[in-house]
């Protein structure tokens, strides 16, 4: 019987956190310079399964590509990601895209406009204010896709 290596042993612990980053769903995020909001968001998306990888935008070529991929004036936030075919605009939780993604509704994808407290990036869950998740539609009309209340 030949002995492990120590750098051998080493690959074998790795392993399961190599297969966790590859099985991580990839999502482009598109935010400004030094948002402090949008990374604790590609935060709560790393947490959750996530492999987030930003590109910082000028204001006006952000509002431009949130435009041009779908996301009608009412629904903007801070910042705009790419998953999948879908766009994910603004303070989405992580749960929501995942279901959008098992569910794979005929949408452009979902949005949080503004930026509501409590909602992922925006401060802590558990003080949060109520805010919906909406889901865009092609034609650029919107419906609940899920609701979050504040806590009691």
């Amino acid at each position: 019987m030949k002995r492990f290596t120590p750098a051998l042993a080493i690959a074998f612990a790795l392993l399961p956190a190599a297969q966790a980053v590859a099985e991580a769903i990839q999502i482009d995020v598109r935010k400004t310079s030094g948002c402090g909001c949008c990374l604790s968001w590609m935060k709560h998306l790393e947490e959750n399964g996530f492999a987030p990888m930003g590109e910082d935008m000028f204001g006006g070529s952000l509002v431009r590509f949130k435009l041009d991929n779908g996301v009608p004036q009412r629904m903007v936030s801070c910042h705009t990601a790419l998953v999948d075919g879908y766009v994910i605009e603004g303070h989405v939780p992580a749960a929501d895209i995942q279901r959008l993604l098992e569910d794979r509704p005929d949408a452009v994808g979902l949005a949080v406009p503004g930026m509501p407290y409590g909602s992922p990036g925006m401060g802590p869950e558990d003080d949060r204010e109520a805010y919906d998740v909406f889901l865009i539609h092609e034609d650029g009309s919107t419906e609940v896709y899920t609701s979050y209340s504040a806590p009691d």
